[in-house]
C-alpha cells in the first residue's frame, strides 16, 4: 500500500505536457466566456400568448424577452396562482456564481502553468464539483418555486416543478426549457478537461527511459 501511495504522489508530480496545457488554457477561456451567454432559457405557450414568453438566465441575472416585458409577464401570472416574483435579489446563486466562474478560470491557469498532474486533477475534481453543484441549486430553486404556493392565491394549481429539460404542461401553459450558449460552452469545458486528463495521464503513465543491462554495457566495451 504504501509503494503503491509512493507511485502515485510521484505520478502527481510528473509534467502533463503541451497538448494538456492548452486544453486547460482554453477551458479558461471558454469558462470566462460563458458569463457573457445566457446558461438556460424557459419558453412559455397559451392561448394568451401565442408568441410566447421567454425568460434568459444567466449566471448573474434573469432577462425577459421582447426588452424585459415578458419577465413582468410571467411574475403577473405567478401572483395569481400564488407563487413569488422571480426576482433577482431572491437568486443567491447570482451572487457568487460569476465569482466562482472567475475562481475556476484562474485554476485552469494555474493548472497550465505548473503543469503537473496534481494542478490538472485539482482543476478537474473543483469544475466537476462547481458543475454538480449549480444544477442541484437550480432544480431545488425550481421546486420550491412551483411548491412554496401561497394559499390564499386567486387560482388553486397543485404543486409543481417546471421543466429543467424539455417540455411540461403547466395548467393553461406548455413550458419548454433548454440549455443555451453558455452551458453549451461549459460542456465544452468538461469535454476540454477530460482531455486534458486523458492526454496527462497516459503521459505520465509511460515508463521511465529503461536502464542499460550489463550484458549491454559489456556489448558496448567491445
Amino acid at each position: 500500500m504504501t509503494a503503491m501511495l509512493e507511485r502515485t504522489a510521484t505520478r502527481l508530480h510528473q509534467p502533463v505536457g503541451l497538448a494538456s496545457r492548452a486544453c486547460l488554457l482554453l477551458a479558461a477561456v471558454l469558462v470566462v466566456t460563458a458569463h457573457f451567454f445566457p446558461l438556460w432559457n424557459l419558453t412559455m405557450f397559451a392561448p394568451q400568448y401565442p408568441d410566447a414568453l421567454r425568460l434568459d438566465i444567466f449566471d448573474h441575472a434573469l432577462v425577459g424577452g421582447n426588452g424585459g416585458q415578458d419577465l413582468k409577464e410571467i411574475n403577473l401570472l405567478n401572483h395569481y396562482i400564488g407563487m413569488r416574483d422571480l426576482a433577482v435579489e431572491d437568486f443567491t446563486e447570482f451572487k457568487w456564481m460569476p465569482f466562482a466562474l472567475g475562481g475556476l478560470a484562474l485554476l485552469f491557469a494555474r493548472a497550465a502553468v505548473f503543469g503537473t498532474l496534481k494542478e490538472l486533477v485539482d482543476a478537474v475534481v473543483m469544475f466537476f464539483y462547481f458543475g454538480g453543484f449549480s444544477l442541484w441549486t437550480f432544480g431545488y430553486k425550481m421546486y420550491r418555486y412551483g411548491h412554496d404556493l401561497s394559499p390564499s392565491a386567486a387560482v388553486k394549481v397543485p404543486g409543481f416543478t417546471p421543466p429543467m429539460f424539455g417540455h411540461k404542461a403547466i395548467a393553461n401553459f406548455d413550458v419548454y426549457s433548454f440549455p443555451q450558449a453558455g452551458t453549451y460552452l461549459m460542456i465544452s469545458v468538461a469535454v476540454l478537461l477530460v482531455v486534458a486528463f486523458v492526454l496527462a495521464w497516459r503521459r505520465t503513465g509511460r515508463p521511465a527511459g529503461r536502464a542499460p543491462r550489463k550484458v549491454d554495457l559489456e556489448l558496448t566495451a567491445t
